[in-house]
Order: C-alpha cells, then sequence, then structure tokens
C-alpha cells in the first residue's frame, strides 16, 4: 500500500499573551493510500493545529518552526502560496469543526460549492450546477436544488455541517482531513456521511485524517489511531489494538470515561485537572501530573516512544512495568445521596406550535413554515427530559420558544407554566426576571459569547444584572469555583473567546449558564464540541448541580450514550411532532415508533471484543 501522506518531525509554535506555546511537538505520522487514520486527544492538545498545519492554513500567531510534510512525492512546505491553492481542495481537502465561522455568510450555499467545482474541475455552467446539486443530496441535505439558493444563517447547524462536507468533498481530493466531521450531526445522517465516507475511499482509494473525539466513530472508520496529549503522540497503535489493549494510562481513562446506562447513577470517570499549558517548559511526561499510575521516574526525563510492536507505540516509562499491568482503573465512584426532592412538575408545556414568517413581498403574502406542532411535555424537578431527533426537527426551537428568543415575526401558541406562570405572556422586566430560572447553553459557542468580552465580564454579566444583590467577593469566589468545576485554569477568565479551541468555548458557555443559580437549564448540545474527558466532567457537573441543587435540564442531544447516561425520560421529536415519549430505559431498550427504531439502529457502537 502506498503512503499518500508522510510527516516528520513537525513542529509548530504559537505565540499568545502568555508566552511562546509549542502547539505541535516533533509529531511523526503515515497515512496510506485508502486508509483512515484518527487523530483523538483532549481540547486543546494540537489536533486542528496539526490539520490546519498540513494545509498551510495556520493563524497569524503561528509558525511551522520544524517539519516535512511529503503528500505522495510533493513537499506541500516546499510550496508557494500559488501552488498550494491548486493543491487545497483538490488534493487535500478540510471539513472545518465550525461550519457557521468557515462558510462565507454573504455567499449561497450553491455559489459556495460551484466555486470549488469551477476551481478544481473542468465542469462548467448547468454540468457544475447539477455536481452541486448531486453532491448536496449525496450528504443527506433535504431539497438540494431549493437549497442551491439558501444562505447559510437560513440553514440549522447540522444542515450547515452537510453543507461543509460537500465542499469539501465537491474536488474528489486525495486526502481528506475531517476535523471533527459529524460534530453537530444527528445519529442518522452521521451514519449516512461516514457510509459516503467509507464508500468514497473504497472507489477513489481517499486517504482521511480524522480528527474527533467521538471514540464509537473512530472504532468504527479508523485503521490506524494516534492519541495526542499536550502537543504530543502519546500512544499509536491499530484500530483494534488500540480499543481492545490501550496501554498508555491517558487512554485507559479515556474509555472508562464514555457515558452509557450501564454507568447510570454512577459517577464517569473524569480525568481531574487540565491539558498543562504549552508555554512552560517539560521535563518528564505531560500527563503525570493527572496520572493515578505516576511515579518519581515519570518525572525525571524526557519520555520517549516505546515499541510495544511493529504497529503499537506508547509514549510511557512504566509501560512494560509489570506492576502497572496489574493495577486496576481507579474504580467508579457512586453518587452521592440525592436530595429529597418531591420531582413536582417544574415546567408545563401544553400544545407548544411555532411557525416561522418566511419572505413576503408585492407579489403575495408572507409564506410560513410550521417548526413545531402541537408538542406537550412536562419537566418535574431535579430531572432530565431528553429532546432526540434528526437536525431540523424543531428540537432548538423549542428551546428557544421557552426563552423567547425566537424572532418576533415568529408565531408561538400554546402554554408554557413555570413556577405558576405562562413564560409567553412575560415581557420586559417579568420576563428579565425569570431568566434568574432558566438559562441556556446554545449549541454553538462560537456565535454565542460576545468576543470584545473577556471571559470574566461574560460569566458577570448575567451575575450583575440577575443577582445585583450579590457581592463582589461573592462573585469572585463563585467564579473560581465555576472554572474548576468546568475544566478551566483560572487564567482563562482574563482571556478572550477567540483564544479557546472550540471544546474550551463551549465549557465556557456552560459555565455561562451555572453562573446564575438556575431552576431550570436548556442544554442545546452542551456536549457535542467537547472530548470525552471533559464530557465525563460536565455530564457528572450537572448530575451533581441535579442531585444536590435540583436543577431540571431540558437536554437536546443527538448523543444517545449521553442521553443514556443522564436522561430520566425521552422525547422523540421528527418533522416537528413527537412521535414518542417515555422514560428513557423503555425507549432505549424497546421502541415503538418506527422512526425511533431507525434513530437508535444509527447510533455507532464502540467496539473493545478483541478480534
Amino acid at each position: 500500500m502506498s503512503q499518500q501522506l508522510n510527516v516528520q518531525n513537525l513542529v509548530v509554535d504559537l505565540q499568545t499573551e502568555q508566552g511562546m506555546a509549542r502547539a505541535v511537538d516533533a509529531l511523526h505520522l503515515t497515512l496510506q493510500k485508502g486508509q483512515t487514520f484518527a487523530l483523538v486527544g483532549e481540547s486543546g492538545c494540537g489536533k486542528s493545529m496539526t490539520a490546519l498545519s498540513l494545509l498551510r492554513l495556520l493563524p497569524d500567531n503561528a509558525v511551522i518552526q520544524n517539519g516535512k510534510v511529503n503528500l505522495n512525492d510533493v513537499d506541500v512546505f516546499d510550496l508557494s502560496e500559488k501552488q498550494m491553492r491548486s493543491i487545497r481542495g483538490r488534493r487535500i481537502s478540510i471539513i472545518f469543526q465550525e461550519p457557521s465561522t468557515s462558510l462565507n455568510p454573504v455567499m449561497t450555499v450553491g455559489d459556495q460549492i460551484l466555486e470549488v467545482i469551477f476551481q478544481h474541475t473542468d465542469l462548467q455552467a448547468e454540468q457544475a450546477r447539477k455536481r452541486a446539486i448531486e453532491w448536496l443530496q449525496k450528504v443527506g441535505l433535504p431539497e438540494p436544488e431549493r437549497r442551491m439558493g439558501s444562505y447559510p444563517f437560513e440553514l440549522s447547524g447540522g444542515q450547515l455541517q452537510r453543507v461543509m462536507i460537500a465542499i469539501a468533498l465537491a474536488a474528489e481530493p486525495d486526502l481528506l482531513i475531517a476535523d471533527e466531521p459529524t460534530t453537530a450531526l444527528d445519529v442518522t445522517i452521521q451514519a449516512q456521511i461516514l457510509d459516503l465516507l467509507k464508500s468514497l475511499q473504497q472507489e477513489r482509494g481517499m486517504a482521511m485524517l480524522l480528527i474527533t473525539h467521538d471514540l464509537a466513530v473512530v472504532s468504527g472508520m479508523a485503521d490506524q489511531v494516534a492519541l495526542m496529549y499536550a502537543g504530543q503522540i502519546v500512544e499509536v497503535a491499530s484500530a483494534a489494538d488500540f480499543f481492545v489493549r490501550p496501554s498508555h494510562p491517558y487512554a485507559k481513562l479515556l474509555l472508562q470515561a464514555l457515558p452509557g446506562e450501564d454507568l447510570r447513577g454512577r459517577q464517569l470517570a473524569a480525568i481531574h485537572g487540565t491539558v498543562p499549558p504549552l508555554t512552560q517548559t517539560f521535563t518528564g511526561c505531560r500527563f503525570a501530573p493527572r496520572c493515578p499510575y505516576q511515579t518519581e521516574v515519570c518525572t525525571d526525563k524526557a519520555v520517549a516512544m516505546t515499541a510495544l510492536s511493529d504497529t503499537h507505540n506508547v509514549r510511557c516509562v512504566r509501560v512494560h512495568d509489570a506492576s502497572l499491568q496489574s493495577l486496576s482503573l481507579p474504580p467508579l465512584l457512586e453518587r452521592a445521596q440525592a436530595t429529597s426532592l418531591d420531582h413536582a412538575v417544574l415546567l408545563s408545556v401544553k400544545n407548544l406550535s411555532v411557525t416561522y414568517s418566511m419572505g413576503g413581498g408585492v407579489l403575495g403574502g408572507k409564506k410560513t413554515f410550521q417548526a413545531v406542532k402541537g408538542v406537550s411535555f412536562d419537566i418535574q424537578r431535579g430531572q432530565t427530559l431528553a429532546l432526540v431527533g434528526e437536525s431540523g426537527c424543531g428540537k432548538t426551537t423549542i428551546g428557544k420558544s421557552l426563552l423567547q428568543l425566537l424572532t418576533p415575526q415568529t408565531q408561538v401558541t400554546g402554554q408554557a407554566i413555570l413556577q405558576g406562570q405562562d413564560l409567553f405572556q412575560l415581557k420586559g422586566q417579568a420576563l428579565q426576571a425569570s431568566r434568574k430560572q432558566m438559562q441556556i447553553i446554545f449549541q454553538n459557542p462560537f456565535a454565542s459569547l460576545n468576543p470584545r468580552m473577556r471571559v470574566q465580564e461574560i460569566l458577570e454579566e448575567g451575575m450583575k444584572s440577575l443577582h445585583p444583590e450579590w457581592s463582589v467577593d461573592q462573585r469572585k469566589a463563585d467564579l473560581k469555583i465555576l472554572m474548576d468545576q468546568v475544566g478551566l485554569r483560572a487564567d482563562a477568565l482574563d482571556r478572550y473567546p477567540h483564544e479557546f479551541s472550540g471544546g474550551q468555548r463551549q465549557r465556557i458557555a456552560i459555565a455561562r449558564a451555572l453562573a446564575v443559580k438556575p431552576s431550570l437549564i436548556v442544554c442545546d448540545e452542551p456536549t457535542s464540541a467537547l472530548d470525552v474527558s471533559v464530557q465525563a466532567q460536565i455530564l457528572n457537573l450537572l448530575r451533581e448541580l441535579q442531585d444536590h441543587l435540583g436543577v431540571s435540564y431540558l437536554f437536546v442531544t443527538h448523543n444517545i450514550g449521553v442521553v443514556a447516561y443522564l436522561a430520566d425520560r425521552v422525547a422523540v421529536m421528527h418533522a416537528g411532532e413527537m412521535v414518542e415519549m417515555g422514560d428513557a430505559s423503555q425507549i432505549l431498550n424497546n421502541p415503538q415508533h418506527a422512526y425511533t427504531k431507525s434513530l437508535l439502529s444509527a447510533v455507532p457502537q464502540l467496539n473493545t471484543a478483541l478480534s
């Protein structure tokens, strides 16, 4: 099998306010033609910076200090910028992590796909348009011909991700870099996209560098897996070896952090602490401060990779230590006894319908679209209702309607009774006061965090507005606790949102919702951008708040593992309607509706069985 990509000794430095950070440190990887190589690890460990280096799309404050990147026989770092433009899109293409920031907001979806086709193929006019529509159809975008004329703001997060994938594949590249390609997608579309990528590999021998925190996706897609930590690869192995015989303590802990129904009522094995600042000088194992197995030998000197086999290498000084092999992972902790709650109904929604008005003009009245159709549900104190279903089915619309965050042109009917008040009837100060009780964690943290405000100002904004009685000292103490709870260092308070990775920004968004201590939180995909270790930390935090404070959650998600672990009840949405609702175990193990059955059958499963 011929090599498609060979990366040798890649070193990338990043200039930050805290000093020069070594974002990628002496990275080596080889990717074969037709192979999928998965790069996994915590947010901020250098995965995306590695991907951007391969395309020479690094930000202005980053510099490649060393390394070679050979694509077949071409050294990418030796090419001029003009030559790189012919490489990007045609030879190497990328699916970016945040489509809402990488798509041009003033160009239609169709024009953005056509731009790639015109640039890198011989197709013109109607043939190019036909090819663009075919790609939108392949990635599962409804009404592809109509969507050619849509602008990015008219599409949901999942639909934007599908458009981004179509653009990346339109010129049929030799190498696809997929940076969290299915993060914003529901499981049915995720399965469709992953099947599409597999079929393209088989047809064209396309190589793929898959960057993701979804280990179940990695298990089903990857041939090789490399685990990164603090800028270094700490374990690389075949997918079979990695999932069946993880050897680095970090790998073992990650696999134990995955949520599921078997862990309900117990704390997940979150990895305490955070990735160390990459501005520091390291002398030993970078994972040692967080490792339950660390000894003095781990911090003595730099740790080199150790070969366990021809295809399995690990960066751990104790990997051959018999005492380490005999140690079991730290035991899973039972959850603290829940606060005694009467589980009375906190929020009661009756016959909720939401209709959007679109367009209009002199030739006719406005068009309307009913996004939510007569939905009813209750959320009890201290319990979690999970809303699941495909992208665009109305899940997020329900959450935003409860907080009156929809446009004035949107018509909302029905009732939403919270603490004896109908939320849809509240205005002015009464509406503001209700937000002490109810907050939201938005799906896209980049768009929902003010880029001109430091993190401390973002978090204090709600505290000052909704709880003016809190003193400066109380706010300061709460902020320190919040940072620790969501897995961020205290110095994050002095930085701006753009200085963080996608997963770190999501933690800030979660901290903002928690800051005012509400009784109900609408969680719109709150863990979709998080790696599994931080996801475990956040889920443990949400459980703890629920147990001790009686917080309730309306949890919008496509992660069925999270639903199985966290939800008390599940409601399944399809085309604006609620097609099935019941206890979580009942829905997940014995679904009755055909749509629910198809949804659950598409969920990727982690394969840790010996082959």
